[in-house]
């Protein structure tokens, strides 16, 4: 049996491009990349504002881009993939990340899955697998749906290097995670490592290929997937093994993969994946697949927020509050997630944690993006920093009040409620 494979690269702006088209095909991309069937780029957004190492970066998604349509893949087969959160706006955050710059220079489609786009059952659509799953029968005894259009498309999942405060990392498996679930994923949060292998069962069984292009350019520590230290560490990664890249990023992070990630444990048991550094095969940059970040983790200075959360999900709290996230009354725990983070911590924070990597080419880079000259290499020139890149005051505020609205707005639960108004109302007439 072949070894799993992991590419890894270092790279800088002035190689960007041409380094995320050699790190594909080191991976093999084309192997299992069916250039025949339709191609969903999962794009990451884990906050709608910019944040370094939080969401998927502009040169990442403009380098899968150029890579496939220089391999010859069609330009009408691409397009890229966005879910929704009850506490992240897709459509804001496209915008703030610049990934909306990249889509509409390139011509591709943009899909957001929620918008239009047909679910079906998770029963329907891979039949006799539920009775594998862990934990998604007992979260969602009535089942649950995918969006249809996954059923026999290619997947190339686009996460960040990072920590995060429920499965220690997040990466490729934890990519999957807004796509497949329609409504009501925070009732998965107690067992959320089953919840990504029960998901990464499901994408083995529906999609034609599956691949994951991983940035650390910039790279997060800390309590993730937001309120984290961002850092520069020039590097990216890429495999068609959800489990392995996962496990070699954990490993760059400074951790053991099997040891403390219990979803790559998992996975790696069921044989979905290799879990085990030592039996993937890297390719690329060996000295850099060695490296240890000495991150902290995302334990070791919790914020507020993720402090509580683990209070709700797995500590004193969980029998008093969690069956309330389960009721018309979830909508407060958004409410407070959003008020915490956008209108609290990004305002007092963000802006002195970013600064150092802001001054970074990479930094500057995203600052100048779609202003500064492109090559078929990369970005010789990345400009200045801007130091107006965050924006504060009233104009955020105002941000943070919509978000509020959203939140409420747009929950299942409100959603729900309304929906069965609807039926009651259609069936008095």
């Amino acid at each position: 049996m072949a070894k799993s494979r992991v590419a890894i690269l270092r790279t800088q702006p002035a190689t960007v491009l041409e380094d995320y088209h050699r790190l594909m095909n080191l991976a093999g991309y084309q192997e299992v990349v069916d250039r025949s069937a339709d191609t969903g780029l999962k794009v990451n957004i884990s906050w709608h504002f910019f944040y370094p190492g939080a969401s998927t970066v502009p040169w990442q998604l403009d380098g899968v881009i150029r890579a496939m349509l220089e391999d010859g893949y069609s330009k009408d087969l691409i397009h890229a993939c966005h879910n929704r959160t009850v506490v992240i706006d897709a459509h804001l955050g496209e915008r703030e990340n610049k990934q909306l710059d990249v889509v509409s220079a390139h011509g591709i489609r943009n899909v957001h899955l929620y918008e239009g786009e047909e679910w079906i059952d998770v029963r329907e659509a891979v039949g006799d697998l539920t009775k594998k799953f862990l934990c998604l029968n007992e979260v969602y005894p009535k089942g649950f749906s995918i969006p249809k259009r996954f059923i026999g498309e290619n997947i190339i999942h686009l996460p960040t290097v990072k920590t995060h405060v429920f499965t220690t990392t997040t990466g490729a498996m934890k990519n999957a995670f807004g796509g497949l679930l329609n409504e009501r994923r925070h009732w998965t949060h107690p067992v959320i490592h089953e919840t990504l292998v029960d998901l990464l069962m499901i994408q083995k069984k529906i999609h034609r290929g599956i691949f994951a292009v991983m940035d650390g350019t910039f790279a997060g520590d800390g309590p993730g997937p937001r309120c984290m230290i961002p850092h520069a560490k020039n590097v990216i990664l890429a495999s068609a093994d959800q489990v392995a890249i996962d496990a070699v990023a954990a490993k760059l992070m400074g951790m053991d993969p099997l040891r403390d990630c219990k979803f790559i444990r998992l996975a790696h048991d069921l044989a979905l994946g290799c879990g085990d550094v030592r039996d993937i095969e890297i390719v690329g940059d060996q000295e850099a697949a060695n490296e240890n970040w000495h991150f902290d983790g995302p334990f070791k200075k919790m914020t507020f927020a993720s402090k509580n959360q683990h209070r709700i999900y797995w500590g004193p709290l969980k029998k008093p509050v969690e069956w309330s996230l389960k009721t018309w009354l979830a909508p407060w725990a958004y409410v407070a997630s959003v008020a915490y983070h956008d209108m609290f911590w990004y305002p007092r924070f963000a802006k002195e944690l970013m600064a150092p990597v802001l001054e970074s080419p990479w930094g500057r880079l995203f600052a100048n993006w779609g202003k500064v000259p492109v090559n078929e290499r990369g970005f010789p020139e990345v400009g200045e920093p801007n130091p107006e890149l965050i924006t504060l005051g009233a104009k955020h505020f105002a941000e943070g009040m919509r978000l509020i609205g959203m939140a409420v707005a747009e929950s299942p639960e409100l959603r729900a409620r309304k929906r069965r108004k609807d039926v009651r109302q259609a069936g008095s007439l």
